[in-house]
């Protein structure tokens, strides 16, 4: 992406893709979410590999194009929300570690929840390490009434050291029945998976003059352009009475302090399918060759019996 200017994306006509969702919720599972996706050129078989959670833990997809994706195996349980680096030929997958899923379960009649960012390493994408903590409570704002919640972990190297962006805190959504995280904040480190430091307050937090922000602030992801960083951050918002998600575009020539720019994917209902009408979550931002692919995953509705979650692509030329 450092070879676009802000004004050149900003200026990109980005469309859905006409068959989506490309990869749906499995049977088993009432959600597959949160991508993360490497690409041929970062991939050492020169394929295109995308990771998500299902309420089981973490898998690994895989594919030849970019959008027919074959599911090839389970990383790891007790996971979510996961994000895979290749740097000097080793892969580190960032995730948020959770209890059992009956410790979760019971999380929501009462039980305090806890959640930290834990990694695992690969070098052939094969056979994974133990999963070992990498950042785990350190501030106050990470924890709140409800529990410990540290999540959604993105990674960036920010000149020589690594920046790795998180959300924390819970916020419940109240026609949803879960939480969803309050803040956003970021922990530095020279080494790429241990011994990060957290900042001392969170830099994005939910403002309730605020459009798209009213509820909480969701997650956000980090990528350095040209001339600055944008960030895409699936802000919480009410609207009529509702809870809805959208992804935001936000600018920053710190890759800290970031100033909203517009709505980036909205949801809506796509012809017959509603299958992103209500929420549009998690994205990670792809560039292979000459197209921009955002892969991201959706929900229909806020109804825990009857909301389902798939992952899609919205994509432009460049």
């Amino acid at each position: 992406m450092q070879n676009i200017t802000f004004e050149e994306f900003n200026n990109l006509e980005f469309k859905l893709y006409g068959k989506n969702p490309i990869i749906k919720n499995p049977m088993s599972s009432f959600v597959i979410a949160d991508p993360s996706v490497l690409t041929p050129d970062i991939s050492h078989d020169e394929k295109f590999h995308l990771f998500c959670h299902t309420f089981f833990g973490v898998y690994m997809y895989s594919s030849d194009d970019g959008i027919n994706f074959k599911k090839i195996k389970k990383i790891t349980n007790r996971a979510m929300r996961p994000n895979i680096n290749y740097i000097d030929g080793t892969y580190y997958l960032f995730f948020e570690r959770t209890r059992s899923p009956i410790a979760n379960l019971f999380s929501l009649i009462g039980l305090k929840w806890k959640s930290e960012i834990y990694c695992t390493e690969s070098i052939d994408l094969k056979s994974w390490t133990k999963p070992y903590p990498v950042i785990t409570k350190s501030r106050d704002y990470q924890e709140d009434d409800r529990g410990l919640a540290i999540s959604n972990p993105f990674l960036l190297k920010v000149n020589d050291e690594y920046r790795l962006y998180y959300s924390c805190g819970q916020t419940f959504i109240k026609d949803c029945g879960f939480c969803e995280p309050t803040h956003i904040s970021f922990a530095e480190s020279k080494a790429v998976n241990k011994d990060y430091s957290s900042l001392e307050k969170p830099i994005i937090s939910p403002d309730k003059n605020s459009e798209y922000l009213n509820l909480c602030s969701g997650c956000l992801k980090v990528y350095k352009l040209k001339d600055c960083y944008i960030g895409l951050q699936n802000g919480l918002f009410e609207k009529n009475s509702k809870s809805h998600s959208a992804i935001m575009l936000l600018k920053s020539q710190d890759g800290i302090n970031f100033e909203f720019v517009k709505p980036f994917l909205v949801p809506q209902k796509c012809g017959d399918s509603n299958w992103m009408a209500q929420y549009v979550y998690a994205c990670c931002l792809t560039k292979d060759k000459n197209k921009l692919r955002l892969y991201f995953n959706a929900r229909n509705v806020s109804n825990n019996l009857f909301g389902r979650e798939s992952i899609g692509i919205f994509e432009a030329e460049i």
